[in-house]
């Protein structure tokens, strides 16, 4: 069978929208469903409620949103390079939740855009393997140029397909929204001078990024 082309500039924009979107749909949504309940004088007892369904959502938005910018745009500065330590503190606010924790080991100082962009993708990825929750740690190798991310949580698995995206492989069927992000990574980690590699262990996984 043929492989299937990649996606011009024009659709790698369109897919990276989509999935953006897609991820804010939930917390959005529920904004609007707490601002109703609100808005409903006959739900008056619900009205407490209602309001921690709407602070609770409108953070989830925004840490979702700054992450975005950094992740898949211009990050958060107009210079070449991104401080690692607000990196880290807009991966926290995406990632943590009750079931998955954050371990951010990179130095302190400021890292190559590029890098870093590849960085917050990566632990994305790490984000997946690990469905059911568990630890994920960020390193960054100032002396090698190298990024390494760990992923521990019961049942870690790197997901079908997600691999052989990233290595450049691209699925017969073509990119979708589903798997533009790690088809993304792949172009991030291209521009960035690195090659990506996954070593699956027991209930965990490290993802590496080092010089080409």
């Amino acid at each position: 069978m043929s492989q299937a082309e990649a996606p011009g500039p024009m659709e790698l924009a369109a897919l990276l929208t989509s999935k953006i979107c897609h991820d804010l749909i939930s917390p959005v949504g529920a904004i609007n469903n707490g601002l109703e309940v609100m808005a409903d004088e006959a739900n008056a007892d619900m009205h407490e409620f209602a309001l921690d369904l709407v602070v609770k959502s409108a953070e989830q938005a925004s840490n979702k949103l700054q992450f975005c910018r950094m992740a898949y745009g211009a990050g958060s500065s107009a210079g070449s390079e991104i401080d690692l330590g607000e990196a880290g503190q807009v991966t926290r606010g995406f990632i943590e939740s009750e079931r998955t924790k954050l371990n951010w080991a990179a130095p302190h100082g400021a890292l190559a855009k590029d890098k870093v962009k590849l960085l917050l993708n990566l632990i994305i990825i790490a984000n997946t393997i690990i469905p059911r929750g568990g630890e994920i740690t960020a390193d960054v190798n100032r002396d090698t140029g190298s990024l390494k991310v760990f992923a521990k949580g019961t049942n870690a698995k790197v997901p079908a397909g997600v691999r052989e995206l990233v290595s450049g492989e691209m699925p017969e069927t073509g990119i979708d929204a589903h798997s533009i992000q790690p088809y993304y990574t792949k172009l991030v980690a291209a521009d960035a001078g690195l090659v990506v590699a996954f070593q699956p262990g027991e209930q965990s996984c490290t993802i590496t990024a080092v010089p080409a």
